[in-house]
């Protein structure tokens, strides 16, 4: 009964599709659920190029169900296609790129993860050995798939794709990553990974830069070989620009444009589907203690750990205590622990343990995220400080630096990410709420240092927001005569109204390739085209799913990544052959 439901509803699905293409020429172009048929199609074929993909698809049942058949014949006979036609085409196109690529770009994604591209404190990203490394690694990428490169100042690793006209489109990616703490890298079910080799596990490419944002790279690289070796005719030309410094300060961008033309259209494969036309502000508040020896009764706080850049939420926080009686602080701050878990969300933990005669080690276990999106973790490095201040009335440590810290962010952040603690609250409609999240803990033989992040939307001037936290601040510090000091740092927020026929071909590709709803997205992520001409994201995370990318244990999904090879595939030839942008 079932077998024979499923053919009826199968001949009625052909029937219907039969009508809506009686005319020989689709009236949409080739859906998400098509899209995989498709795929399934060639799921143990060969294929050598794309005109014998569309060989073989043209005797494939999908084809006469889609109406492909003539499209594909028009095409390999060099005829003239109508629009909707050369729309079909080119989701072809990133159907054969996914289909004959997919092993070569998921080897390539390895090669760029084993090198670990992160800031060297101290030493600058174009004098640092693994971005010489990289660049050597690109240049013969280039060669292999017969693509013009240029390295600019070891800053900016630069694609070219020539197109009939002097109008540009620059395409955003970034080469450098996140520091990592390899401590970290740990699945639940104790599985070590190495964060620079790429592990595969179920569905998931667990490496870092999987996500963020060399699998941009990687995807771009083949929307452009394929491109080339198809001889698809560009009526404006790309430039992939390879940011080394966009985790870092984002100075490589300004140094390759003070040397190059700024493109017309800019789009960053680091950000969001479908089509991301505002960013918040990026803006931080570093608060710095000097060290100063412990003053009074109890146990030593000793060091601290927290998130190795400002915009990494990690996974754990650690103090390391000197303690005269060990065992009994461990059991003292395990029963505070389980009160504090159970009083802040049960979603979380504290693990006090003895590691020697004279030593304590305290975790706060939370769950790592972006610091643009601090709803999608549990901060261990705010739960941490907070819970150390709540302790203060027992007496159980000497005051010292890492007290006044926890004093500070208890007072004026504690565990609230939207600024409602110091009263900064305020939310835009579009772009969301102003958050601020405790990240970055550095401590060194003179000074801890103490960052919260800011993303910061439209609603308010960043610079009376600033001066509006510093007034606050700079108050409690005087009435608590805080030995501290504090700087600010704050960015205006993107918000664009982008028009033309280029938006709307990157909504239509990305929003038909996923069956996504046809609208503009926001992140609380800034990219390298926060401050360039129509400059949006394009992918390459989905919206309702947790980015990984500043994670321990950052992974990019197989299935994702396949269909970030295929969507960019038709954005480059879309946006490159398309009449007018």
């Amino acid at each position: 009964m079932f077998a024979q439901r499923s053919r009826l509803l199968a001949t009625v699905s052909s029937l219907i599709l039969l009508l809506l293409f009686s005319n020989g020429v689709a009236n949409a172009n080739i859906s998400a659920s098509q899209s995989e048929t498709i795929i399934e199609a060639f799921a143990s074929a060969e294929i050598t190029d794309f005109k014998d993909f569309l060989g073989q698809l043209r005797t494939k049942p999908i084809a006469r169900d889609l109406a492909l058949k003539e499209l594909i014949e028009a095409y390999l006979a060099d005829q003239t296609l109508q629009p909707q036609q050369q729309h079909s085409l080119l989701r072809l196109l990133g159907l054969y790129t996914q289909l004959h690529y997919a092993d070569e770009a998921l080897a390539l994604l390895t090669r760029l993860v084993a090198i670990p591209t992160f800031r060297v404190e101290g030493l600058p990203s174009h004098q640092n050995p693994e971005f010489y490394r990289f660049a050597a690694e690109l240049e013969q990428v280039a060669a292999e798939y017969n693509l013009d490169f240029n390295n600019v100042g070891n800053r900016i690793f630069e694609f070219s794709l020539d197109g009939a006209s002097d109008e540009l489109v620059g395409i955003h990616a970034h080469a450098d990553v996140v520091p990592v703490n390899p401590d970290l890298w740990v699945l639940d079910d104790g599985t070590q990974l190495d964060p620079f080799v790429v592990t595969r596990i179920g569905d998931r490419l667990y490496g870092r830069g999987t996500e963020d944002d060399k699998n941009g790279i990687v995807v771009s690289l083949f929307a452009m070989r394929v491109i080339k070796e198809e001889g698809i005719e560009l009526l404006r030309s790309f430039r992939l620009l390879v940011d080394t410094t966009e985790e870092t300060g984002g100075t490589a961008i300004p140094y390759y444009f003070e040397r190059h033309p700024t493109p017309n259209y800019n789009l960053a494969m680091d950000g969001g589907y479908p089509v991301v036309i505002a960013e918040k502000g990026p803006g931080t508040v570093m608060a710095t203690f000097p060290v100063r020896a412990g003053r009074g009764e109890g146990a030593e706080l000793l060091t601290i750990t927290g998130g190795l850049a400002t915009n990494q939420i990690p996974s754990k926080s650690i103090v390391q205590i000197q303690a005269r009686r060990p065992q009994q602080l461990v059991s003292l701050l395990n029963l505070a622990g389980s009160d504090y878990v159970a009083a802040h969300g049960a979603d979380f933990d504290i693990i006090a343990t003895q590691l020697d005669d004279s030593s304590v080690e305290l975790a706060v276990i939370g769950v790592s995220a972006h610091s643009s999106a601090p709803q999608s973790g549990v901060n261990p490095v705010a739960r941490m400080l907070d819970f150390i201040h709540s302790l203060d009335s027992r007496q159980l440590f000497q005051s010292n630096h890492i007290t006044d810290a926890a004093f500070y962010l208890a007072e004026n952040w504690s565990l609230d990410y939207l600024g409602n603690v110091l009263d900064v609250a305020f939310s835009h409609e579009f772009m969301g709420p102003l958050t601020a999240s405790p990240t970055f803990i550095s401590l060194d033989e003179t000074q801890m240092r103490l960052a919260v992040n800011l993303r910061i939307p439209v609603g308010k001037e960043p610079l009376i927001l600033r001066d509006e936290i510093a007034a606050k601040i700079d108050a409690w510090v005087d009435s608590n005569q805080l030995n501290m000091q504090v700087t600010y740092s704050v960015s205006t927020p993107m918000y664009r109204n982008p028009e033309g026929n280029w938006v709307n071909a990157l909504l239509d590709v990305a929003t038909e390739n996923l069956n996504m709803a046809r609208e503009f997205g926001s992140s609380a992520g800034a990219t390298s085209v926060h401050n360039l001409p129509n400059g949006v994201q394009f992918g390459l995370s989905m919206p309702d799913e947790k980015y990984t990318g500043h994670n321990a244990n950052e992974f990019k999904r197989i299935d994702q990544f396949l269909l970030d090879l295929r969507i960019v595939t038709e954005m480059f030839a879309r946006i490159g052959t398309l009449p007018s942008l």
